[in-house]
């Protein structure tokens, strides 16, 4: 990083300005200050040259997960991207994100998450413990190793980047064939818990549609929590599902296992 930079300095920003029927980047040039981030930029430009200009934006501090963009043709966070991170010679491209449609300049129309989000049945009590439950005596205790690992997924703050880098819902549109990363991290975090008694392995695999993703973990790199949905989310569930459904197992003349199969508790696995 250069002493220039580092110290602020001119920039030019290349913003997308337009609705769903037709847009393009429009130029703005601005006197940076030390340590300022793009979203500082955006709204610099939207107080002192362009007040029309629609962007989306909260807390600035990287946890509600409003500010996604793509900056340079990548998923981001505004508030999270230093401008002295970005090639100094080179304008800063914002645009919005590409997988959800725009409503206006760099704002898109993320509700159809909120739809998948309600799809998904949430935290169900196994049977056993819906009736007769004395928290007294622990019935609803878990191990702290399982906490553990779920504590990761509830980290998620629905920027929806792993949606908008995800190439089946970024590129091929397949909205109503996968629900995308971050439910498979919802569900992995349900499908996890020891105390849930609902099955969903039939959706993951049908409506999800988990069997389309291909590992590339692209979402895991845009993840501004650092969540690891790949490995730690979506290959779990991938194994399972095929240990359940994979039609192959009946030509090599095994039965596919039934019923429910939760993983144990980490407190319950041999070999830990």
């Amino acid at each position: 990083m250069s002493e220039t930079m580092a110290a602020g300095g001119p920039r030019t920003l290349q913003i997308w300005r337009g609705d769903l029927t037709s847009g393009e980047l429009v130029d703005y040039e601005l006197e940076t200050e030390p340590g300022m981030v793009v979203l500082d930029a955006v709204l610099e430009i939207q107080r002192s040259q362009a007040p029309d200009l629609a962007v989306r934006w909260n807390c600035k501090a990287a946890k509600c997960g409003s500010c996604s963009a793509e900056i340079n043709g990548t998923p981001r966070l505004m508030c999270k991207t230093r401008l002295d991170h970005l090639p100094a010679d080179e304008p800063i491209r914002v645009e919005p994100m590409k997988a959800f449609p725009v409503i206006r300049d760099l704002v898109t129309d993320v509700s159809w998450n909120y739809r998948v989000n309600e799809q998904i049945t949430p935290f169900t009590p196994r049977d056993d413990l819906k009736e007769g439950v004395d928290l007294k005596n622990g019935d609803y205790l878990i191990d702290q190793a399982d906490t553990d690992r779920m504590s990761e997924f509830r980290k998620c703050i629905e920027c929806f980047l792993c949606q908008d880098v995800c190439h089946i819902l970024r590129d091929h549109h397949m909205h109503n064939r996968y629900y995308g990363p971050r439910f498979m991290v919802r569900m992995a975090s349900l499908d996890m818990h020891p105390l849930d008694g609902v099955d969903r392995l039939d959706q993951i695999a049908d409506e999800g549609g988990i069997g389309l993703c291909n590992i590339t973990k692209c979402c895991t790199e845009v993840c501004p929590e650092g969540i690891h949905i790949t490995d730690n989310a979506i290959i779990p569930m991938k194994e399972r599902v095929v240990d359940t459904h994979d039609p192959l197992l009946k030509v090599l003349g095994r039965t596919p296992n039934k019923g429910r199969r939760k993983p144990p508790p980490r407190s319950e696995d041999p070999e830990l």
